[in-house]
């Protein structure tokens, strides 16, 4: 193994915490990922890396070796693909909200590899924060506000919300006209959105005037995931508000129902995120563009 695969390799341990997970990566037998780590620390003369039962660590040479790595990696990758005719290549790890994946990304999919059919994409699909770094992502589709990190963020679209309920929901709780009727009919709930790091349900939120006001109504189901909420809509269990995208063949049949259109909830914002601690790999960079096209095409009015 020639030195800038070792570097490869040695990067993939610190990032992934795992010989074994950096093996999988990188398709290269566990016994050889042992053996170039230690042919490595021999010839540099240093300890890089410090293993223990559950995890490995990188030392304090291991950490500054590390960076210097990714900074030449990125910059060998960088120059090949300047090159004119440079095809990106090699695996590309993802982290996705699937719901927004399955109806921005998914159906578009066989364009994407007709174009670059040497790019291999693992999708993972999650809702929780994950680190992007320590996990082996090279990039994630987030929704919602971010939070602050050291990670770099393309906005890659607005959507529109709404709140809404089923015919039945309303036939038995009423349909409020303004949020003074929303607070005072009696028995107004909602499907609850329950924050992971929390445990809080999350308030329904309505813009108006230059202002947003918060309602937190009862809710006798919660959730934590997109799925299973809008199966609890579905259901009639409560209000919910939810991006446009998701109910419009529910709106279109009537199945679903929206109101307070004067007072809408704040649209949530759509990014990608990668880590800021490396150049975008060719492959990294034309999957950004093409999601962010695809973003854009799917949600202007004309398909919404």
């Amino acid at each position: 193994m020639d030195r800038l695969d070792a570097m490869r390799l040695f990067s993939r341990i610190v990032e992934r915490r795992s010989f074994t997970l950096a093996a999988n990566d990188t398709g290269v037998p566990r016994s050889t990922v042992t053996q170039v780590i230690r042919q490595l620390e021999d010839r540099l003369g240093v300890r890089l890396l410090q293993r223990t039962t559950r995890t490995v660590k990188p030392t304090l040479d291991g950490e500054a070796y590390y960076r210097r790595c990714i900074a030449i990696l990125d910059d060998v990758e960088d120059a090949e693909g300047a090159f004119s005719g440079a095809t990106p290549r090699g695996m590309l790890r993802v982290e996705v909200q699937g719901t927004l994946a399955r109806h921005f990304l998914l159906p578009a999919l066989p364009d994407f590899f007709a174009k670059y059919p040497e790019i291999e994409l693992t999708m993972s699909e999650s809702d929780r924060w994950v680190d992007l770094v320590q996990e082996g992502m090279d990039c994630a589709l987030r929704y919602g506000k971010l939070p602050d990190s050291d990670l770099i963020a393309r906005q890659v679209a607005i959507l529109e919300r709404v709140t809404c309920a089923t015919p039945e929901y309303f036939k038995r709780f009423g349909m409020p006209k303004d949020l003074d009727d929303l607070r005072k009919q009696e028995g107004h709930r909602v499907v609850g959105i329950r924050s992971i790091t929390t445990g809080n349900v999350t308030p329904l939120e309505f813009t108006g005037g230059g202002v947003m006001e918060s309602v937190l109504l009862p809710s006798l189901f919660s959730v934590t995931g997109p799925e299973s909420y809008l199966a609890g809509i579905r259901l009639g269990l409560g209000l919910a508000q939810v991006p446009k995208f998701h109910i419009e063949n529910e709106l279109k049949h009537g199945t679903l129902i929206t109101v307070l259109k004067d007072r809408p909830p704040p649209s949530a914002p759509v990014s990608l995120v990668y880590p800021r601690n490396r150049q975008l790999s060719p492959r990294v960079r034309v999957f950004l563009d093409w999601a962010t096209q695809e973003f854009a095409r799917r949600n202007s009015p004309a398909t919404t």
